[in-house]
C-alpha cells in the first residue's frame, strides 16, 4: 500500500469532520445545550460556559466511518482493526451516555463513577478475550529489554491499561485544545511505530483518528468553539492503550502518554493529601488548573504540554525505531 492511499483515511476522516462540526455546533447553540463550568474552577472559565460539548461525536463518526470503508476499500480489515473500533466506539458509548445525562436530561452527575468503570472493564475483558482467541501474544514487553510472559494475567494489564488511560485523557481535557493536541502527537507516534512494523491495519486506524482530531482542532483550539467532551476523551484514552497492546509496546505509553499519566497522579495525589492530612499539594487539580492558578495563560500551558508530550514522543519513537 502506497502513502498516498494510507493517507485516504487521514484526508477523508479530516474532510468528513470539518465538514459536519459547523453543523453540530449550530445545532447545540440553537437548543442552548452548553457546558457548565465548575463552581470551584478559576473564575475565568466562567465565560465558556455555555459553550457546546460532545464535539467527539462527529471525529469518533469520521473516524470509524473512514476506518470501515478504507479497510474494505484496501482489503486491509482484520480482528484487530475491529479490536480497535469496538474499544473506540464503547468508550465513546459510555461518554456519550454521560454527556447526554449531563446536558439533556439536566442530571449534573451524569452516569456515575461505577457505571463508567463496569463498562470500561467489561470492554477491556471483552477486548482481551477476542485477543486471546486469535492467538496473539501474552507477553508483556519491558521497555523493549525482555518479554514477560503473563498467561491470563495479562488479560488484568490490558484492563488495567485501557481503563486507566481512558480517564487519564478525560482528566486531561480541561483546556481548549489541550487534549485534542496531545492526541494527536501521541496517535502519531503510534502510526510511525505501526508503519515500521507494517501493521497496516493499526495505521489505518491511527491515521483515521488523526486527521479527525486535526479537524476537530480548529473548532477546539482557544476559544474553544466546541468541547470535545467525555464521548470523545474517554473514546481517545481507550484507543490509545488498544493500539500500543496491539503494536506490542505498551510500555511505549509510559512516555508517549506521560502527559495524560501526570495529569492523572496529580488528582490522585491532592484527593489523598486532602483526605490523609487535609492539605492541598496543588493549588488546584489536574495539575493544568494549578499553573492556571499560578498565572500562567492557558496557551501558554498548552503550548508547554504540547511541547513535552511531542519530546517524550520523540525519545519513545527513537528507543523503539
Amino acid at each position: 500500500m502506497q502513502w498516498e492511499e494510507m493517507l485516504i483515511s487521514a484526508v477523508s476522516s479530516f474532510a468528513i469532520t470539518i465538514i459536519l462540526m459547523p453543523f453540530i455546533i449550530g445545532y447545540f447553540r440553537t437548543k442552548q445545550l452548553g457546558q457548565t463550568t465548575r463552581e470551584e474552577g478559576p473564575t475565568w472559565h466562567e465565560v465558556k460556559t455555555g459553550t457546546p460539548t460532545m464535539g467527539g461525536v462527529v471525529f469518533l463518526i469520521s473516524a470509524s466511518a473512514t476506518i470501515i470503508w478504507t479497510a474494505i476499500w484496501q482489503n486491509a480489515f482484520t480482528v484487530s482493526l475491529g479490536l480497535l473500533v469496538f474499544i473506540l466506539m464503547l468508550y465513546g458509548l459510555l461518554g456519550f451516555l454521560d454527556d447526554y445525562i449531563k446536558l439533556i436530561k439536566k442530571r449534573n452527575l451524569g452516569l456515575t463513577s461505577a457505571q463508567k468503570f463496569i463498562g470500561q472493564v467489561v470492554g477491556g475483558a471483552l477486548f482481551y478475550i477476542v485477543y486471546r482467541m486469535q492467538g496473539l501474544p501474552s507477553e508483556l514487553n519491558l521497555f523493549g529489554l525482555a518479554d514477560v510472559s503473563l498467561g491470563w494475567f495479562y488479560g488484568l494489564v490490558i484492563i488495567f491499561w485501557l481503563v486507566g488511560f481512558s480517564n487519564a485523557v478525560n482528566l486531561t481535557d480541561g483546556l481548549d485544545g489541550l487534549a485534542t493536541g496531545t492526541s494527536i502527537i501521541a496517535y502519531s507516534a503510534y502510526a510511525i511505530i505501526a508503519f515500521h512494523q507494517e501493521q497496516i491495519d493499526v495505521l489505518i486506524f491511527c491515521l483515521a483518528v488523526i486527521g479527525g482530531l486535526i479537524g476537530f482542532l480548529g473548532f477546539n483550539k482557544k476559544p474553544a468553539r466546541i468541547f470535545m467532551g467525555d464521548v470523545g476523551s474517554l473514546a481517545l484514552g481507550g484507543g490509545l492503550a488498544a493500539v500500543s497492546v496491539l503494536l506490542h509496546q505498551e510500555w511505549t505509553l509510559l512516555l508517549i502518554g506521560l502527559i495524560f499519566i501526570v495529569e492523572t497522579l496529580s488528582v490522585i495525589l491532592q484527593v489523598g493529601s486532602v483526605k490523609l492530612r487535609n492539605k492541598r499539594v496543588f493549588k488546584m487539580a489536574p495539575i493544568h488548573h494549578h499553573f492556571e492558578m499560578s498565572g500562567w495563560s492557558e496557551w501558554r500551558i498548552v503550548i508547554t504540554f504540547w511541547t513535552i508530550g511531542l519530546l517524550m514522543a520523540l525519545i519513545a519513537l527513537w528507543i523503539v525505531l
